[in-house]
């Protein structure tokens, strides 16, 4: 018997196997089911893919589906962004279903339910789908599918979030690598309509995200550094497969990490659009954002790892900006829910506002907490799943670590345990559906992390 099962984003498996026909309708109906109790048949659905294999197929089979009961479905006529169709069912007060794997491998596909708040499914939400596995809704009405394009809106709506006159006044030069991704003919366009000039690369979209993987990581960007390095004055930006997550590679053609850029952000939108408020961050989330809050006054939400966490304490804080550490973020007066387009171009206009390179706001974040720090993860695969809940308790129950004094510990997501250098920590946590530990680490040296990964 296949297993449905929805994980922090989601439900995905591979096209073909689990990924097919027979339980995309059994997804489908546990959905309408869940959208038909609790807002009735006359709330509008959202439908949208991206360029992932069958997303097209799959995702029309849904909307079939979904009219067929009764439903008006609105679908997307084009590879639609998760951002950009989570944005219009804010506007247009309905649910939304998302054909998108984000940054999994190319054989997979997967289905993610948006509510109509913008922001990921909450647990609550997911296991009410769950429950409804099996289950048909009979309305007695006659739905519709009409085709819409989802851009025009969000663009209107970012070109009230974003400076673009700034923008247009910045002496760089914007390398775009479109990594075969949702966001090709949009994060462009939008830029080419505001009159700013960029050049691009992988601006196809390809299911197969050209024999690599369509997640903005140093590794899958190797073509846009070398474009930088041989491109003087230049900055890169890329997204993930739906366009979710943000990568950044600055003007010597290194990555600028995630936890650089929500920090750098943070004050940008403090000090030039003059927001107050807290940060939201995930507990795997750098020292960083902690030192450089401290430094502003402002206060810092931290939340479980996932950006359903993210999402929906920035329902119920209004920070000025939310992110986490595998690159997504969002801010106030956008939606819940991570956007690496508006992310992409909020650096742009930071950059412009201050004048000042990349790499130049790296070495002022540096200056501003006295270091720089560093980060690593590994995955612990161990035998049995029931062996995760004996190592924890060690973790849990400790006091020292890697020669240095626990000072506090933190059990909202797996064991935190933070070093009394003040700048190091550890993070192990559950994976949730496999017998692996993922552990994080962090410090102010890459000595101290070899140290720290010894120690495990």
């Amino acid at each position: 018997m296949t297993i449905i099962k929805f994980g922090t984003d989601g439900w995905r498996a591979i096209v073909g196997k689990d990924f097919n026909c027979e339980n995309v309708e059994k997804v489908t109906k546990a959905i309408a089911k869940y959208v038909f109790d609790n807002f009735g048949i006359y709330k509008k659905i959202l439908v949208g893919y991206d360029p992932r294999n069958m997303a097209t197929e799959f995702s029309w089979q849904c909307a079939e589906i979904l009219s067929n009961l009764g439903f008006n479905v609105l679908y997307s006529q084009k590879v639609v962004p998760t951002p950009i169709l989570a944005y219009n069912a804010k506007i247009k007060d309905a649910c939304a279903i998302m054909f998108t794997a984000s940054h999994n491998p190319p054989e997979y596909l997967g289905i993610k339910f948006i509510p109509d708040y913008a922001g990921p499914a909450t647990s609550d939400i997911t296991d009410e789908i769950m429950s409804n596995l099996g289950y048909e809704i009979k309305t007695g009405v006659i739905g519709s599918i009409e085709k819409v394009d989802f851009s025009e809106a969000y663009f209107a709506h970012l070109r009230s979030l974003i400076d673009f006159k700034v923008i247009r006044h910045l002496n760089k030069n914007i390398i775009f690598d479109g990594l075969y991704s949702a966001t090709i003919g949009y994060f462009d366009k939008l830029l080419c309509e505001e009159d700013v000039k960029l050049n691009c690369i992988h601006m196809i979209h390809d299911p197969n995200f050209g024999g690599g993987m369509p997640e903005p990581k140093p590794q899958f960007l190797k073509d846009l550094m070398e474009y930088i390095k041989k491109t003087p004055n230049s900055v890169g930006f890329a997204n993930d497969g739906d366009g979710d997550r943000f990568g950044v590679i600055n003007e010597q053609g290194n990555y600028v990490t995630p936890n650089e850029i929500i920090a750098m952000l943070m004050i940008h939108l403090k000090k030039h659009k003059n927001m107050d408020g807290c940060i939201v961050k995930t507990v795997g989330a750098s020292l960083l954002l902690d030192k450089i809050a401290e430094k502003y006054g402002i206060e810092v939400i931290e939340t479980a790892v996932g950006f359903k966490h993210v999402g929906e304490a920035m329902r119920k804080f209004n920070p000025i900006i939310a992110g986490e550490e595998s690159g997504g973020l969002s801010i106030r007066g956008h939606i819940p829910e991570k956007d690496g387009i508006l992310a992409n171009l909020l650096i742009l206009e930071m950059m412009a506002c201050e004048n000042k390179s990349l790499i130049q706001l790296q070495e002022e974040l540096n200056n501003i907490v006295g270091c720089k720090f560093y980060n690593d993860r590994i995955d612990m695969k161990l035998d049995r799943i029931e062996d995760i809940e004996k190592i924890t308790n060690k973790f849990k129950t400790a006091d020292k670590f890697a020669s240095m004094k626990v000072i506090k510990k933190d059990f909202k997501d797996g064991v935190k345990l933070y070093l009394e250098d003040n700048n190091s920590w550890i993070l192990i946590r559950p994976s949730g559906t496999e017998p692996l530990l993922r552990i994080y680490f962090e410090s102010d040296s890459p000595e101290k992390i070899e140290i720290l990964k010894k120690s495990i």
